[in-house]
């Protein structure tokens, strides 16, 4: 179980999050663009809360290289000035019955033009820019942080947060000074929204070239 765990814990890259540019109003304004008609029409659909319909199954990669799932529940608030706050629950299992981990992540979405995956999809940045918090929901993962996470950091403890923003964290590899940040996607279908789904051989979302290519099981609005 202690090995499993330190596979989870190399793998538990969270999801999203770039910065900083303002929401534009929906309204049709003289110079506006079709895209930028688009994207704030999206925008404004996408104000307010989402949350997994289930648990979702990710790939990972073991020390080996071979592929590993893992499995998280994500629970998404978008709001004005492209702000959002994501908190990915981590878990064992694929029913989400045996929690590991809480990944609080704060910043902003870059939105950086139309995705070919379904019209209407666009291209979005996710920048942790003002908050990124871990904390362990079992011992045994709070037993593995503290061996691999315990430089510049307190004990780590079951249920008690840990601010790793703008500091070194070797098992997301983070390093201080820099903002976490992830090219994705998004793709709004009524009260669904999609993002991307993670490359299959495990790759992160580091590189405009790893930017997904299919959309992830949906959010649904809250």
């Amino acid at each position: 179980m202690r090995s499993g765990l330190a596979v989870l814990l190399s793998s538990l890259l969270a999801l999203t999050g770039a910065g900083g540019a303002a929401a534009q109003s929906s309204g049709d304004q003289p110079g506006m663009s079709a895209m930028d008609t688009d994207v704030a029409t999206i925008k404004q659909a996408l104000a307010g809360n989402w949350e997994s319909i289930a648990p979702e199954i990710r790939p990972s990669k073991n020390p080996d290289g071979s592929i590993k799932p893992f499995y998280l529940k994500r629970s998404f608030i978008y709001q004005p000035s492209d702000r959002f706050e994501l908190v990915v629950v981590n878990s064992a299992d694929p029913y989400g019955k045996v929690p590991l981990a809480r990944i609080r992540i704060v910043g902003h979405m870059q939105w950086q033009g139309a995705h070919p995956i379904a019209p209407g999809a666009q291209k979005v940045d996710f920048v942790a820019d003002e908050a990124y918090e871990v904390t362990p929901l079992a011992q045994g993962f709070a037993d593995v942080l503290n061996k691999v996470a315990s430089a510049g950091y307190a004990p780590w403890t079951v249920d008690a947060p840990q601010s790793i923003f703008g500091k070194s964290f070797a098992p997301f590899a983070l390093k201080e000074g820099a903002n976490f940040m992830e090219y994705d996607l998004v793709y709004l279908r009524g009260d669904l929204l999609f993002w991307g789904a993670r490359n299959v051989d495990g790759r992160g979302f580091d590189t405009e070239q790893n930017r997904p290519t299919n959309l992830q099981i949906p959010l649904l609005r809250k």
